[in-house]
């Protein structure tokens, strides 16, 4: 799984609603994610002093629980700090091919793709970053405790939470594939039985892991118990993932990629994702038109955004 976390370091929020359900107006600060739970967090953690950062990695470990397509603990992704002083920061802390991984691994012995083995796989799994690279942000730029920034996350998981009607849905529409998966089937459940709007799912498993990164930090996930459960369902699996592999984990600070797009600066995330570059190459290339002449939603405006995407996309492939 995926995920990016996009920050101003803002010491205080103050929300205000909007005259519309559709917006949200702050003034100091603002959170937003694909979960309101964990955006409720990030808001909460603001508000009792914590910083951007603190908001953050609380918002980050809380989506982990209220929204796990979009929030993650065994997979990886990228952030983008910037400082009121100007300094921006990018750190990578996705996932990393185990140390026994090797090229043609997910071909049979004719050099043919074998297919699912890459996606549906213990194979598929990386060495998981998010909780390094969450942690490592949290020590270096965070104001508040470790323990007060995951506790919400670990009460959401450990008393659980009401289902709305769009989670529900989005869980079992991969119901199917879970079928085979024991452990997916108790964990995305009820009791048993398929998630529906109005239910409180909790997740003890999940809980119990948050807190053992609360109280032992790095160490809760990448050594110890947790460790050994990771490794034991690499086993049995036939996976790759070892001791060691966790162990050497560790997330990296990059560069960010910088350009500048009608007079504004444009600061994302470079390499190892493309996206960074791809966006700055579109917004180059539409820089030159007078799109507003051109008509919001114009077949001209359409056509000129998907012929620069096209153009950028045909890059990302050959290049990056």
């Amino acid at each position: 799984m995926r995920g990016c976390l996009f920050l101003a370091i803002l010491l205080t929020v103050n929300c205000i609603s909007a005259a519309t359900s559709e917006a949200t107006y702050g003034s100091k600060g603002m959170v937003t994610s694909r979960s309101t739970l964990a955006s409720e967090v990030g808001v909460q953690i603001m508000r009792d002093g914590g910083n951007a950062v603190d908001a953050a990695v609380a918002t980050a470990f809380a989506l982990a629980v209220t929204y796990p397509s979009a929030g993650n603990i065994g997979g990886g992704g990228f952030a983008l700090i910037r400082f009121p002083d100007g300094r921006v920061f990018s750190q990578d802390h996705r996932e990393i091919a185990p140390a026994a991984a090797y090229r043609d691994m997910y071909l049979d012995d004719d050099g043919n793709i074998v297919p699912g083995l890459s996606v549906k796989t213990h194979l598929a799994s990386g060495v998981p970053g998010s909780v390094d690279g969450l942690l490592d942000m949290l020590q270096r730029y965070g104001e508040l405790d470790r323990k007060k920034v995951l506790a919400p996350a670990i009460a959401l998981a450990r008393d659980g939470f009401v289902l709305n009607y769009y989670l529900a849905e989005h869980i079992n529409k991969r119901r199917e594939d879970m079928q085979s998966i024991p452990a997916s089937i108790k964990k995305f459940s009820i009791d048993g039985k398929a998630m529906s709007e109005g239910g409180r799912w909790r997740q003890p498993d999940l809980a119990a892991t948050l807190e053992r990164i609360a109280e032992l930090g790095r160490d809760g996930f990448y050594a110890g118990e947790t460790a050994d459960l990771i490794v034991a369902e690499m086993q049995r699996g036939n996976g790759l993932i070892n001791h060691e592999d966790l162990a050497s984990y560790h997330s990296v600070w990059r560069a960010p990629v910088h350009g500048s797009y009608r007079g504004y600066d444009v600061y994302s995330m470079g390499p190892p994702s493309s996206g960074g570059i791809l966006i700055m190459q579109v917004l180059n290339m539409l820089e030159p038109y007078n799109l507003s002449e051109l008509g919001w939603g114009s077949a001209a405006l359409t056509h000129l955004v998907i012929e620069a995407e096209r153009r950028a996309y045909a890059d990302r492939a050959q290049f990056l």
